[in-house]
């Protein structure tokens, strides 16, 4: 009887070895170069970096004067010709095109003055708030 019993044990522990000898985990490898392509990508600080592209200036002094120089996004077609002063409204030559205006140089009665004013207003509150604490 005991060999019978030993016979069994053996059997079943030389099982339960093969069992636990023989399990095998794949996890997730990477892909040898990528897992997207071929093409290995050079990693930053914040991911991927991105490659400059190279984009054609107009050096051509008469076209720069007499056309606007990337106005024609399609693949056929030329630029816009620019046209006399007097073609062209009024207000145009009127914009203001450098520095925004402070307040003090600003009108009042203008949209533009309570924006601004409003702007500055939440972006002081939003400053304040920061120093709290809780």
């Amino acid at each position: 009887m005991s060999s019978l019993v030993m016979n069994n044990v053996s059997a079943l522990f030389r099982r339960c070895c093969t069992i636990q000898t023989g399990i095998v985990r794949h996890y997730a490898t990477p892909k040898p170069g990528g897992a997207l392509g071929s093409k290995k990508k050079k990693l930053g600080k914040l991911g991927p970096v991105v490659e400059k592209k190279e984009i054609p200036v107009e050096t051509d002094a008469n076209k720069l004067v007499n056309f606007v120089c990337g106005s024609n996004v399609l693949k056929t077609g030329e630029d816009i010709k620019l046209k006399p002063d007097s073609e062209y409204p009024e207000w145009l030559w009127s914009l203001h095109v450098g520095k925004p205006l402070t307040l003090d140089e600003m009108d009042p009665e203008s949209k533009a003055y309570w924006r601004k004013l409003r702007r500055m207003a939440l972006q002081r509150n939003n400053k304040l708030a920061k120093l709290k604490k809780f």
